[in-house]
């Protein structure tokens, strides 16, 4: 039949609008955005397999040995335990003070490195031209350092026969032992974490300041701003993303440290962290089933953590990523 006069002509299938879906109202995504996602998906699919393989299989051994009273000293009596080994880790003191150490270590590391490394990042932004390469690489110098070496240095700085600082700070006796006590072992093994990766969240928050349009701040500079509020209303609100992957990544690496507290302390004056604690139980125990509960664990508490961190900063990566809000 044909359509009524005067009344605008049905649209074809092809000619509908595609802004939102009519039942869900969300965003529909063009043929070229499938395109690109089904490219990215093949271009990340190699890297997840070797994920899988590299990191998924050893997690399903721990899984699995973690069910069985497991030890290497008499590895004939293995036998099934179910959930045993986890009440046993969750109800012993020393899992606790572990994961108390672990998490104090975690916030004052990262705060610290957080306050520090945007400073770093608003200076090599802000440098001259001509002294952005030297000034760069001077920055990251740190962090190319190998963890452990790291660690012996200042192992060798603070020890009380070998170390220096004590001569160098006139508030300090010379007999001071920093590895002795809590305190000053976790001050020590605090520094030199901020020490070399302070860097690394320099170099992402660079990459956040660098993606800031200019013009937003020469607008809001126009418009009377002071420099805090410049910072405070428009720099760290457009650079969101690159604060959350830097805080998420330094804090899933923080919550597993390790190398600081063997060199330094090997566990002793309280200093000990959860991956140490599942350390100590698997090699120096031989307790195959209480260890590997001790590391589910904490691949758990690392999966919270960074399920938080999306959850709480609530940032869409792929949209910022495309220069979306």
């Amino acid at each position: 039949m044909s359509s009524v006069a005067g009344a605008p002509p049905a649209l074809a299938k092809d000619d509908r609008p595609r802004g939102r879906s009519a039942r869900s109202g969300a965003p529909r995504r063009s043929d070229r955005a499938r395109q690109e996602a089904r490219l990215g998906m093949l271009l990340c699919a190699p890297a997840v397999l070797v994920l899988v393989a590299v990191v998924g299989y050893p997690i399903l051994q721990a899984v699995w040995d973690s069910l069985f009273d497991y030890r290497l000293t008499n590895p004939d009596a293995r036998a099934f335990a179910g959930l045993q080994n986890y009440l046993l880790v969750l109800t012993d003191t020393i899992w606790w003070q572990a994961l108390g150490v672990t998490v104090l270590i975690t916030v004052i590391t990262v705060a610290i490195e957080l306050v520090l490394g945007f400073g770093l990042a608003l200076v090599m932004n802000h440098a001259l031209t001509t002294l952005r390469p030297a000034l760069r690489t001077a920055i990251l110098i740190p962090y190319a350092i190998i963890t452990v070496v790291s660690a012996f240095a200042f192992l060798y700085m603070f020890d009380l026969t070998s170390g220096f600082v004590n001569s160098w700070l006139p508030f300090v006796a010379d007999s001071k032992d920093w590895f002795a006590t809590f305190g000053s072992a976790v001050s020590v093994i605090i520094l030199s974490e901020v020490w070399k990766t302070t860097p690394f969240i320099s170099l992402l928050l660079l990459s956040g300041l660098a993606q800031v349009p200019g013009e937003l701040a020469e607008a809001a500079k126009v418009d009377g701003a002071t420099a805090w509020q410049r910072l405070w209303r428009v720099t760290i609100p457009n650079m969101k993303a690159a604060i959350m992957v830097a805080l998420l990544f330094r804090t899933l690496d923080a919550f597993r440290i390790f190398d600081n507290i063997f060199i330094m302390t090997n566990g002793a004056a309280g200093t000990e962290s959860v991956a140490f604690l599942a350390y100590r139980q698997t090699i120096q125990r031989l307790e195959i089933g209480v260890g590997s509960a001790v590391s589910v664990l904490l691949t758990i508490l690392v999966a919270l953590i960074a399920l938080l961190f999306v959850k709480g900063f609530k940032v869409n990566l792929a949209a910022s990523t495309r220069g979306g809000r």
